[in-house]
């Protein structure tokens, strides 16, 4: 993400942009009100915007600050006054992970020499072994770009002395289902770093799409699910908002139940020949999610019939499954509840 692209993301009223899993940056204005005796004679000002990023595969985080549009009205002590940045991790899942940190951070420098210098960057590296679940190694943390400042002697500040950036939180893994799994000649490389975000899945219902049917098939269940098979009256299937996520497994069994209770729906509906004209039977949501059609097998809380099956024509059901395992590598999405995503159809 370039300085220019976060800008624009941020506007002038957002506290964050989201680029992708592996591209985020946040802002804030601070502002300070100078007095003396207790009366305001100026004010000065400084924006700040920190840009995180993660090269492919890397276990690699940089965050990049950018300090601008210093300025200053009527009397201050700005010139002089000493200002602090800080990138803190004041939490870790587990606790107790080692990070080894690394770029050149400003620590205290003044307004002017911010103003002179503006950029400055740090890395964040989590080494492989500190995470929870064998089979992920997974470790989250929070990571708070932090400002602070004091006022020269002589001079009194209204207000706060700075203050704390959101940015969203680092995770690192070493999946085995994912690229770099294993570091190859560099295990202690092994897995890589994203940002928790949920992302999502866009599919397109266009005329001349690959995955045409399958998206339209999707809609279809978004917008009328009691036009879907099989019935059932309070049909609403997950995958639509932030609240409600699908998640991925990569179960073999599972992914193999989900598609046979799907098949089994089918064939209720479009009987045993339903693959005439060259079609596959398609399932929303998809086979290789925990909220699939044999879900009620393993959790029997969930509503039963809460899916949606359909015949459609091979081609558009086997573009569909490329894009959604390009999907699933391309932003690291993991096994489990611990990461989610969301789909969206365009037409």
């Amino acid at each position: 993400m370039t300085y220019g692209e976060c800008v624009k993301g941020l506007g002038s009223d957002k506290s964050f942009f989201v680029k992708s899993r592996f591209a985020v940056c946040n802002g804030a204005s601070f502002l300070q009100t100078w007095t003396r005796n207790n009366r305001p004679v100026g004010e000065s000002m400084f924006n700040v915007r920190v840009i995180g990023t993660i090269a492919k595969n890397s276990r690699d985080i940089n965050f990049q600050y950018h300090f601008t549009d210093f300025t200053t009205t009527g009397t201050t002590g700005a010139a002089t006054m000493p200002i602090t940045t800080k990138g803190n991790i004041p939490q870790s899942w587990p606790a107790g992970a080692k990070y080894v940190r690394g770029g050149k951070m400003p620590g205290t420098k003044t307004f002017t020499q911010l103003k002179a210098q503006r950029t400055f960057n740090e890395t964040v590296t989590a080494k492989p072994g500190q995470g929870s679940k064998k089979d992920l190694d997974l470790l989250f943390a929070v990571y708070e770009p932090a400002i602070s400042y004091t006022p020269p002697p002589g001079w009194t500040l209204r207000g706060a002395l700075g203050g704390k950036l959101f940015m969203l939180a680092p995770r690192w893994e070493s999946a085995s289902y994912l690229a770099n799994s294993t570091g190859g000649t560099k295990p202690e490389k092994k897995g890589a770093a994203t940002f928790s975000y949920l992302t999502t899945l866009t599919l397109s219902a266009k005329p001349g799409a690959e995955e045409q049917a399958e998206a339209a098939h999707i809609r279809q269940a978004f917008l009328v699910p009691q036009d879907t098979k099989p019935y059932m009256s309070a049909k609403k299937v997950p995958g639509q908002t932030a609240k409600d996520p699908l998640h991925r497994t990569v179960d073999s069994k599972r992914i193999d139940k989900n598609r046979a209770a799907a098949v089994k729906q089918c064939k209720r509906y479009w009987g045993p020949n339903y693959t005439n004209g060259d079609k596959e039977c398609d399932e929303y949501p998809f086979a290789s999610t925990y909220e699939g059609a044999a879900e009620p097998e393993y959790d029997p809380e969930v509503t039963k019939f809460n899916f949606s099956a359909k015949p459609i024509p091979k081609a558009d059901n086997q573009a569909g499954g490329q894009i959604l395992k390009s999907f699933y590598g391309k932003n690291r999405i993991i096994d489990g509840l611990d990461d989610g995503f969301m789909v969206t159809i365009v037409s």
